[in-house]
Parts: C-alpha cells; sequence; structure tokens
C-alpha cells in the first residue's frame, strides 16, 4: 500500500526491487534461517524483544561476532555496522578497555548492593562532561528518566510533565503521547497498554514552538519539562537559534524541572548537546553508550535540585518510593562506565567519529543531488540521518508525515544485502571511534546503488 505522504511514486517499481532483494537475502543467510526457525518454538516471532522482528527481509541476521565497527553474522557474512545498537555500542563492538574493565570487575563480584571506587569516579567524569554535579546511576536511561520524574514530582507538588510532539524517552509511559489534529493530547499510535489517558500526565508541545510551551506552562501543574536537545527517533529535529535559552527562560520562570535527555544527542560530542550548545538543565539523562556496551544509566542534578530532592526524602523510607533497582549502580556497570568515559569515548575519539560522519553525509547529499532526489540529510556530529522530504524538518510533525515504512524497508534490506546495517526504524547511521573512511565509503556506493535503482 502507498504511503500518502511519500514523495515516490513509483509503487509497482518499489514492490519489484523488494523481491529481487528479498530472494537475494533468502539465498545468502541459510544458518539465520535455521535458527530463526528454531526460535520461532519458543520466541514470538522468533525474537528476544518484538520489535526485533521489524527488521528487514523474511527473517533476522543472526550474529556471531562483533568486533569495532563490523560484525559477522552466522553465515560468514562481514557488515559495516552503522546501526551500533542504535547508540547502545556507539563506542564500538568489545572496546578492549571497557571490556578489560567488566572482565576484571565480573572475577572479583559484580553486584553488592554497595559503592565501590568506580562510583565516585563515574560521577565525577559525568559532572565533567555534562556540567551537573550530583549524580545517580541505573541500568538504562529509561530508568534514570522515571526516577527523575518522581523527583521532580516530590519537589515541586505538581503531578503533570510536558514532553515534545513524536518525543523519544525510552519506555517511559508519560512519554507515549502525542497531539491529535485538534491539537489535543492523545496516546501515541502503537502505545502499548497506556495505563491511564495520556492528558492526566503530561502535556505535549510541538518541538521549536514557544508559544505553546508557554501556554502549556501556564496551566501551573507541570513539574517538569522531559526534553532532548534535538529530536532524534523520528529522524533527526534540530532546534532553532534561541529555542533553548527561551526554554531555560521558561522553566525558571514558572518553576518547572528541566530534563534534558542526552542518550542519543550524545553524538554530538564529549559532553553532548550540552556542552556543545552550553545549555543548562536542572538535570540531564544518559545512558545506553556509556556502559560499553552492557547496561547502564546515569542521571544527573544541580547541586540545587538534588539537595531539595534528598531533603524530600526520610531516611526510614529511602527506599520505597519506586526509584532505582537491585541491580542498579552495581559493580561490573560502573567499571564498564568509568573505563568507557575516560579511555574510549574520549574528547579526541569524537573528533574522529564526527569526520567520519561529515563523510557519510556528504556521500548521502551526493546521491540526492546526482539523481535529483527530493530528500534531506541531517547531521548531529556523529549521527546522521536522511529523511523523504525536501527540506530538513523544524518538528516532530513535519519528520513523521515524511514517514514511507515501504520505501525505509527497501533501502535498509539494500543496504544489509551489501554488508551494511543502519538503523531499523529510521534511516539513521551512527559512527563509532573505529568506524573507518573505507567503511564509510561502503555505504556511499551501496546507497547510490539503492537510488540509482529506485529513480535513474
Amino acid at each position: 500500500m502507498a504511503e500518502a505522504n511519500s514523495p515516490y511514486p513509483h509503487r509497482e517499481l518499489l514492490a519489484e526491487l523488494w523481491e529481487v532483494e528479498v530472494e537475494r537475502f533468502r539465498a545468502a543467510r541459510p544458518q539465520s534461517e535455521r535458527l530463526f526457525q528454531q526460535a520461532k518454538e519458543h520466541m514470538a516471532d522468533g525474537v528476544p524483544m518484538l520489535w526485533m522482528a521489524k527488521w528487514p527481509g523474511p527473517w533476522p541476521v543472526y550474529v556471531d561476532v562483533a568486533q569495532g565497527a563490523h560484525f559477522r553474522c552466522v553465515d560468514g557474512l562481514d557488515h559495516v555496522d552503522l546501526c551500533l545498537g542504535d547508540t547502545g555500542a556507539m563506542c564500538g563492538h568489545a572496546p578492549p578497555a571497557s571490556v578489560a574493565a567488566i572482565t576484571h570487575q565480573l572475577s572479583r563480584g559484580s553486584t553488592f548492593m554497595l559503592p565501590t571506587a568506580d562510583a565516585a569516579a563515574a560521577a565525577s567524569m559525568l559532572a565533567e562532561r555534562f556540567g551537573v554535579p550530583s549524580w545517580q546511576f541505573s541500568l538504562s536511561a529509561t530508568d534514570a528518566n522515571r526516577s527523575l520524574i518522581r523527583y521532580a514530582r516530590q519537589v515541586t507538588g505538581r503531578r503533570r510533565i510536558a514532553v515534545h510532539d513524536y518525543c523519544y524517552h525510552g519506555t517511559v509511559d508519560e512519554a507515549y503521547a502525542t497531539l491529535d489534529e485538534n491539537g489535543a493530547v492523545v496516546s501515541r499510535r502503537g502505545n502499548i497498554g497506556p495505563p491511564v489517558a495520556l492528558d492526566e500526565t503530561t502535556a505535549v508541545v510541538p518541538f521549536n514552538d514557544i508559544p505553546a510551551l508557554e501556554a502549556a506552562f501556564a496551566a501551573g501543574d507541570i513539574a517538569a519539562f522531559l526534553i532532548e536537545p534535538a529530536l532524534t527517533n523520528i529522524g533527526i529535529v534540530l532546534p532553532d537559534p534561541g529555542y533553548h535559552a527561551a526554554v531555560r527562560k521558561l522553566c525558571t520562570r514558572f518553576g518547572v524541572i528541566l530534563i534534558i535527555d542526552e542518550t542519543h544527542t550524545f553524538s554530538a560530542g564529549p559532553g553532548g548537546m550540552i556542552r556543545a550548545d552550553a545549555l543548562e538543565p536542572d538535570a540531564v539523562v544518559i545512558g545506553k553508550s556509556i556502559g560499553g556496551g552492557i547496561p547502564a544509566g546515569a542521571y544527573g542534578m544541580t547541586s540545587e535540585f538534588a539537595a531539595a530532592v534528598r531533603a524530600s526524602l526520610d531516611l526510614e523510607d529511602i527506599d520505597v518510593g519506586g526509584v532505582g533497582g537491585t541491580l542498579a549502580g552495581n559493580a561490573v556497570s560502573l567499571a564498564a562506565i568509568r573505563a568507557t568515559l575516560g579511555e574510549v569515548l574520549t574528547a579526541d575519539a569524537f573528533v574522529g567519529m564526527i569526520e567520519r560522519c561529515t563523510q557519510w553525509t556528504a556521500g548521502v547529499q551526493a546521491a540526492l543531488d546526482e539523481f535529483d532526489v527530493p530528500w534531506q540529510v541531517t547531521q548531529l556530529g556523529a549521527r546522521a540521518e536522511y529523511s523523504f522530504r525536501a527540506t530538513a524538518p523544524t518538528a516532530g510533525s513535519e519528520a513523521a508525515e515524511a514517514d514511507d515504512f515501504e520505501l525505509q524497508q527497501y533501502l535498509h534490506l539494500h543496504a544489509l544485502n551489501r554488508g551494511i546495517l543502519i538503523t531499523p526504524f529510521h534511516n539513521m547511521a551512527l559512527m563509532s571511534p573505529v568506524t573507518s573512511a573505507a567503511d564509510v565509503e561502503r555505504h556511499t556506493v551501496a546507497f547510490r546503488e539503492a537510488v540509482e535503482s529506485l529513480y535513474a
């Protein structure tokens, strides 16, 4: 079925090209098929998480081993990995410094409900990078976001939060809200089992829309504004000049806690967009990549916010209130964070990562220009993405309206059949410290071939 808003009109050709790529996939991956058939006996769709069924092709690619910016599948095929676990492996697969720290700590014990020396060291590194001094640890950015939402409600006495339309903050219930055609807050399409109507918990404002944000805050019941400094999971949407300064001013004026989730926008540099753009949050969330490939998350607060939180909690009940987890802050995760920040995702590493991403972006743009294709490509540090519209989106709704699932699946399968993995839910590529110019060139060649097949 054709996508209503797609700029690509040749649906019969697209269907024919898709079938060619499916047959190529089938012929090349018999061992993945064998494992898939076995997996279906005890896992829905044969995958450990249902969203893995969205990868293009008749079955998933099963990984044998991954190292650096590459992985080899069970059929022996080498792949350039430009997905990198959708940021979870932004440091590259199995970085030696992280692996050494993880292995060393595993041999000494993994989780105690007690701190190790790595905890304070990791917190110090995060404080230096993101500019807020007080840190706590979790197993994911989702958990970190949930904790900060609870703390914001605790200290403000307000019940609702605000988010951007088409935001992404993991599986936080309050963030699966969007605006309908009448501007009402509703559950986002595909939200599984929402516990309450989303307008009870959440105000939604379009990205880059300051009047809408002021109107939402004026109701007086917003505890926190949870944001990515650029939208990432609907396609990259960058802030307008002056947007973040205006957000900060409104949060201060209305007493709203400003939480900046840098989990994906960490691609902007060693301190994410907070450092790159001199942003001033009350709280910061970071996850995925800081653990060197194992579960890890963290959240930081200003001294004022942290003091207000601590003053609101009695020691007797400090373990009761739905914040934290038994394995949060475990010794292995903290050893991984310390090593990954200290030795892998360094300031020097980001220089090369961003250079490779600039090369990737230029390769995509060259193909679009050569064949006069009405798409655009946007870069955010070491992360870049193309979308099926002529100009860069300024709001999440604009990015969503340009979506074309069939076209996207074809492009992803075409890339996969040529040994290149990009993120399955949109058209994002991410660079690691060890992604090479040759890796990027493989994508440039394959992407040009794909565009030529569609538009020549």
